[in-house]
């Protein structure tokens, strides 16, 4: 067959193509159902299906959560907290704050959350450090002075009171069930934008950031991108579903502006930190007894641990601690302290801080490469 023959044969076929579409789209013409999809008048409520027409469309996918309700609960219970410092030396609080305003009082802003209907709030203790006047603004913009009941410098948590009653508040989460992945939402006042919700998911938990310059300071941040500004700290982590799940702390930047995640103190951390605040006016601190680490390739080698690759090694025993007490030695590898597994020194750092003098642990270690169980019962800071 020739070039001309292939050129009408194809040209034939097109128009044959083309009086077809023409006749299925005459107005008198009916198509069966069958061909082409239904489609609802009502979207988002119904899908085609040629057996059921009417069948409810499936639940949408997490990308699909509805944030409106959580984001209306958790703004009712954020204040907006502004630190005023009369009475300084403007040098020593000027590095502090870095910021001055017109009438030349130095402060600084932040966030804070309601954690109790009778006025106590939780904030960072960098936000109110070294203050003399606070400011608390609800979201239905009333103005109270606020007292700091009590500070935890090496978590970086302040309570403040305001006198108040009937107060709306957040139910607090379990940080422990959080998981990477998880949708959450940030709220706060980031650049002096009052109730600002930004959402994202957990990255990670128990990050260290060595933010905290106390050595024996707690650090075991949940990791989000929700965007977190100058003027969140102090303000909530919650879920979906509107409960705290965390205290919005830092956020990792060049610039000192969001550059794609932020970190938040877990609540079940901070409920055990501020419940002793308000009960005790401080934190009674319970402690181990140790200086640990976690595990490295040098001291795999070093011990010469048979598969092993995460842990906490105990670099030094405090005399008379509740660690010497309980039996555990220099170079044991904690791997597990109450059945739950020790990967690294913030996971296993948050579990003391959590602890209460006088509670017990039953903490699991390598020692010879062979595992045992002791039992530890905490001391408080100050024996």
């Amino acid at each position: 067959m020739n070039v001309r023959a292939h050129f009408f044969s194809a040209l034939a076929g097109g128009l044959v193509a083309a009086l077809l579409v023409a006749w299925l789209l005459r107005p008198d013409v009916v198509v069966p159902s069958h061909t082409i999809p239904v489609v609802s008048t009502e979207p988002a409520l119904y899908w085609a299906d040629r057996a059921d027409p009417s069948r409810p469309m499936p639940e949408l996918p997490a990308f699909g959560v509805d944030f409106r309700q959580a984001a209306r609960r958790t703004t009712m219970a954020v204040v907006h907290v502004d630190a005023r410092v009369d009475g300084r030396d403007r040098a020593t609080v000027k590095a502090l704050f870095n910021r001055e305003d017109n009438s030349g009082n130095l402060g600084g802003q932040g966030s804070g959350v309601i954690y109790r209907p009778d006025g106590y709030i939780i904030t960072n203790y960098h936000v109110v450090e070294a203050t003399d006047n606070i400011t608390v603004t609800t979201d239905d913009r009333r103005r109270y002075s606020a007292e700091i009941v009590g500070v935890e410098p090496k978590t970086d948590l302040a309570v403040l009171k305001i006198n108040a009653e009937n107060l709306p508040y957040l139910k607090s989460a379990n940080s422990d069930d959080a998981e990477p992945g998880q949708w959450v939402l940030a709220v706060g006042s980031p650049l002096g934008l009052t109730s600002t919700v930004t959402a994202g998911i957990i990255s990670a938990k128990g990050r260290n950031l060595s933010l905290l310059r106390d050595p024996d300071a707690i650090e075991s941040f949940i990791q989000t991108d929700a965007a977190v500004n100058p003027g969140n700290s102090g303000g909530p982590l919650v879920d979906a579903d509107g409960q705290l799940l965390g205290i919005n702390t830092a956020i990792a930047s060049r610039t000192g502006l969001f550059q794609g995640y932020s970190f938040a103190i877990p609540i079940n951390l901070v409920s055990r930190i501020v419940d002793d605040i308000i009960e005790y006016g401080s934190f009674r601190r319970a402690l181990m007894g140790v200086e640990i680490s976690t595990l490295t390739a040098a001291d795999i080698e070093r011990l010469n641990l048979s598969d092993r690759s995460e842990g906490v090694v105990v670099d030094a025993i405090f005399p008379g601690g509740a660690a010497e007490q309980g039996g555990l030695l220099v170079d044991d590898l904690i791997v597990a302290v109450d059945g739950r597994v020790i990967r690294d020194l913030p996971e296993l750092t948050e579990i003391i801080g959590r602890g209460r003098p006088g509670d017990r642990l039953l903490v699991a270690v390598i020692r010879d490469n062979k595992s045992r169980e002791l039992t530890i019962d905490l001391q408080a800071a100050d024996e």
